[in-house]
């Protein structure tokens, strides 16, 4: 098993420049032509641990009907290269710039007669993701990424004729997922995401869930690098509500992702009305029930939850800090919020951590905040672990991604569904 060096687990991104080339001479002389230029864009998905690559898509459909057998993992051959968007300096550290050969696991026709290239991809597994985490200032960001391209072999069109390629040009990078929140920015200058349901997945107004990203997700203001993208890329928060479980679960929420300016902890009571504001600008805009707004965050993100019951005490229906940082992580800091505050949170609270953090340490936050906010429910849970795959103690969000806490038979979007304030 492959342990995850960070987090932050790393790589690529938006689109870069051409790469790649070319069929065997003798296919562009049977076509007296060097053959036309293809392009190609890249396939991404949010997997537990961060956005990977999956596939490549080579946009051929219009160079005419091809023959599937004449496709194989050997045909064509792909390379990725991936760098810093931010200058890194001497004896810093970046996790993880590479350039390496991704593995191709198949070749298929899409149903737009497009060549797919299915990429080696999996949890842990390098030379795949799309962000990377700078080490000394805490920030994972968006990889500049350049893909290469080469045909190790011909490909003929179901009439036997062979395909001429001259080269092999890259496009943007996709996901579905995350390209189904819009971006916005409000009028005091915070960065967020939206995602507006399906007019079909329910009726009259709807839920409103917030979802507060961990520090790593913020700007780094200093570098102009506020992209508004890490908080949907570097793990599945903020998707998971978004997913068509959780929209049925909801009947259909909207799901808003304020991206900090630095990150949350820096200045909690600053940033509190900041989200507030995003909060009533989407409301103002959109059928938003104000009996049904939730709020969610992990890590800095989980203390910002917190932070935003005890300043808004009437405003939200439900509050679900995971991993949330309570007292400062320095030692000898003082309270990030303070016992008489956790006292007195009225939001019904279900906390959410791991045992094994080794970030946020769950008896002086988590199991300390269960025990002063009353009434709040906990889940404890001892490392985490999906689908075989165990991560860093401290991702415990990928449980509340995949709607895995539960109380009595009652997993926890759906005890958030039925809340109201």
């Amino acid at each position: 098993m492959v342990t995850p060096v960070n987090r932050r687990t790393v790589l690529v991104a938006g689109a870069s420049v051409a790469a790649g080339l070319s069929l065997p001479g003798t296919a562009a002389q049977a076509h007296g032509r060097m053959g036309a230029k293809v392009g190609f864009t890249l396939d991404a998905r949010v997997l537990d641990g961060g956005e990977q690559v999956v596939s490549v898509t080579l946009r051929t459909a219009r160079l005419g009907p091809i023959d599937p057998a004449t496709l194989t993992t050997g045909t064509f051959a792909v390379h990725a290269k991936a760098a810093s968007p931010i200058p890194i300096a001497g004896g810093d550290q970046i996790f993880s710039e590479y350039a390496l050969d991704r593995p191709v696991t198949a070749v298929r026709l899409d149903r737009r007669g497009d060549i797919v290239l299915d990429l080696a991809h999996g949890e842990g597994q390098l030379g795949g993701g799309t962000l990377g985490y700078i080490l000394s200032r805490g920030r994972n960001v968006r990889l500049d990424l350049t893909y290469t391209i080469t045909q190790k072999a011909p490909v003929l069109r179901r009439d036997g004729r062979p395909i001429a390629v001259a080269a092999f040009v890259q496009g943007p990078l996709t996901n579905p997922e995350v390209d189904a929140f819009s971006h916005h920015v409000s009028r005091s200058g915070m960065k967020y995401r939206l995602y507006t349901p399906d007019r079909h997945s329910g009726r009259g107004r709807r839920p409103l869930v917030v979802w507060l990203h961990g520090g790593g997700e913020g700007a780094s203001l200093g570098d102009g690098y506020y992209d508004n993208e890490t908080t949907l890329r570097a793990n599945r928060g903020a998707l998971g509500f978004a997913t068509p479980e959780a929209q049925r679960i909801f009947s259909g929420a909207y799901v808003v992702v304020p991206q900090s300016t630095s990150y949350w902890m820096a200045d909690g009571p600053r940033f509190a009305p900041l989200i507030r504001e995003i909060i009533g600008e989407v409301a103002r805009r959109h059928p938003v029930d104000e009996g049904r707004v939730h709020v969610a965050g992990c890590s800095n993100g989980g203390y910002m939850s917190m932070k935003m019951t005890t300043a808004y005490p009437g405003l939200f229906a439900s509050s679900v800090p995971v991993c949330g940082i309570v007292t400062s992580l320095s030692p000898g800091g003082p309270r990030l919020i303070t016992d008489a505050e956790l006292t007195g949170i009225t939001t019904p609270t279900w906390l959410v951590t791991s045992r094994d953090d080794p970030t946020v340490p769950p008896e002086p936050n988590t199991i300390h905040a269960h025990n002063l906010i009353p009434g709040s429910l906990m889940s404890l849970y001892d490392q985490v672990v999906r689908n075989g795959h165990r991560f860093n103690g401290h991702w415990s969000w990928i449980y509340l991604a995949r709607n895995d806490p539960s109380m009595n038979g009652t997993h926890i979007w759906q005890w958030m569904a039925r809340r109201r304030r």
